[in-house]
């Protein structure tokens, strides 16, 4: 059996076709306060209603909230602690993913970092507190 090593070039995209696709580097982006500590939050334009990334820093001091449309996908990369989803403590280690839907109260406990992935796309005046 023979294996082809050629390389196949990019189909090409015709002059002033908009891309498919966003890169950015996370790390990157201009971290901007929020409830939970500093957020560094991409993909976050006019154009994209569909859902947003965010690399967090909680700090020990993050406030409860909710959202009446965004569910949040939370994947704890750094730290140990809790996270108070409904009134509920929850304990968290790297690689915890926690689902939280549309009128959860959430909060994290504790110093760590987390990507958090909003669906749809992050909409600051959808932040709600008691």
């Amino acid at each position: 059996m023979s294996h082809s090593t050629a390389s196949v070039a990019p189909a090409a995209r015709p002059t002033g076709a908009k891309k498919n696709f966003t890169v950015t580097q996370l790390d990157a982006v201009p971290a901007a306060k929020c409830p939970c500590g500093f957020s560094r939050r991409a993909f976050v334009s006019p154009d994209n209603p569909v859902a947003t990334i965010h690399l967090v820093d909680i700090q020990t001091d993050a406030q409860t909230h909710y959202h009446k449309k965004l569910t949040e996908i939370y994947l704890i990369l750094e730290g140990e602690g809790f996270m108070e989803l409904d009134g509920e403590m929850h304990p968290v280690k790297p690689m915890t993913a926690i689902f939280i839907k549309p009128g959860c109260r959430h909060r994290a406990v504790g110093k760590l970092k987390i990507v958090n992935i909003p669906v749809p796309a992050f909409d600051p005046n959808d932040e709600w507190f008691d």
